[in-house]
């Protein structure tokens, strides 16, 4: 790769994934190594993925500051002809607040460009060598989250989604782990296997196998108050099954049906 290659002057929105360097994907790759800011959440995002960047980019911690501080930095240097990185943890779609961030970049014509990344809920299920979406077990995944400081709303309250006994993927907490055991215990069988995943991607991570009975007693012992992500669903349970996808009796456009021979 060439790094004199330049960057377009704008604001590039780049999910870092759950913390393992090596989960970068190559394009956000590419574009650490060419900006010439780089904001990170030194909270959320580890130090190593900085090695990607340019030895003379302008890096910016961001974990003490605002919005309202953060902004005005970005549109100052993408005005001045700069290329800017918001270095975002796991995958902007999910939980990164980049939604205000998007408008009021367009509310101040800066032009912008979100780059995916891998969540946690990705990198935690590959650790935990499972698919989530098993034939005849579970083929449906929630990511959601309690109500807590940030409300939910009714509709998506967790008592409800614990209804579809998918798999769920419970982001942000691990502070009311007693009341989301509580909630899903509701409708998921209490011996449901539930994987908490502390940190995943990072030096000390920590993936605990528990079950729903367990979950917030196991937090507690731990010591688990953020950066937890809980895995509920029944595919964590050895279970024999089979797609119909690779089946020798399953035709599709590829591999078309097989006439046998009389």
């Amino acid at each position: 790769m060439n790094n004199s290659t330049s960057l377009l002057p704008k604001v590039y929105l780049v999910g870092a994934g759950p913390g393992d360097p090596d989960l970068l994907t190559v394009k956000a790759q590419k574009i650490l190594a060419q900006a010439d800011v780089v904001l990170f959440a030194d909270s959320l995002v580890p130090r190593e993925i900085l090695q990607y960047c340019r030895s003379d980019a302008e890096i910016i911690r961001t974990a003490n500051k605002t919005l309202e501080d953060i902004l005005p930095v970005m549109v100052e240097r993408v005005r001045s002809h700069k290329s800017v990185v918001r270095l975002q943890s796991g995958d902007p779609s999910l939980y990164s607040a980049i939604h205000e961030q998007m408008q009021a970049l367009a509310e101040a014509d800066i032009p912008f460009e979100v780059i995916p990344g891998i969540s946690a809920f990705q990198a935690a299920a590959a650790k935990l060598n499972v698919e989530l979406t098993i034939p005849g077990v579970v083929q449906t995944i929630i990511l959601g989250r309690i109500s807590g400081r940030t409300e939910v709303p009714a509709t998506e309250e967790l008592s409800s989604l614990a209804a579809h006994q998918a798999s769920l993927c419970l982001y942000l907490s691990a502070r009311h782990a007693d009341k989301a055991q509580s909630q899903l215990l509701e409708h998921y069988p209490a011996h449901t296997p539930v994987a908490i995943c502390f940190r995943v991607g990072w030096s000390d991570e920590k993936i605990i196998l528990t079950t729903l009975t367990e979950m917030a007693k196991v937090t507690q012992a731990e010591n688990l108050i953020r950066t937890t992500l809980y895995i509920i669903s029944p595919a964590l349970t050895a279970t024999a099954a089979r797609s119909r996808l690779y089946h020798p009796e399953h035709s599709h456009l590829f591999r078309p049906h097989q006439p046998t021979a009389s």
